[in-house]
């Protein structure tokens, strides 16, 4: 085999092989609603396909996925969402009886397939409330840059204070 084919090979296998690594999966409360969010990479234009799970009493139980095998009692209460690198799942009327080992799985198909996966232990006395995005926080930069102008804008006569 001439050895630029099997580099170009090499390449185009590690990049789908990291194409779709879980790189995080929190969990947190919005109003009476689970919600994980898993974090990927998406180096690759395979198709990924995902699936949330939840362990219990060493028992699985699929609450939604790429493959549409999930369980009856949990398809009513899910809601999934997809972005870019994040992969979002929303459990309604999470209870105690919610509580266990949460996992995101993402699988690759195809001639090398390839499995990434996060737990996260869930119970409802321990989660935390999801926060939005702070307008402060999220756009600190411009916040700085007009505290700074103030002057000059004051001085033009744009502002009075």
């Amino acid at each position: 085999m001439n050895p630029t084919i099997g580099i170009a090979l090499l390449l185009t296998v590690l990049q789908v092989a990291r194409g779709q690594k879980v790189t995080s999966l929190t969990a947190c409360l919005v109003n009476q609603s689970l919600r994980l969010d898993c974090h990927h990479e998406n180096t690759t234009t395979t198709p990924i396909q995902y699936e949330f799970s939840l362990t219990r009493d060493t028992k699985k139980w699929v609450l939604s996925g790429s493959n549409g095998v999930t369980r009856p009692e949990y398809s009513s209460r899910t809601k999934f969402f997809s972005k870019y690198n994040l992969k979002v799942l929303y459990l309604s009327n999470f209870t105690t009886k919610d509580e266990g080992i949460y996992t995101c799985e993402l699988r690759l198909s195809g001639p090398n397939p390839s499995v990434s996966n996060k737990d996260v232990s869930v119970l409802r006395d321990k989660l935390v409330r999801c926060g939005g995005i702070s307008l402060l926080i999220q756009n600190t930069s411009w916040l700085l840059l007009l505290l700074l102008s103030l002057p000059l804008l004051q001085a033009l006569d744009f502002i009075s204070l």
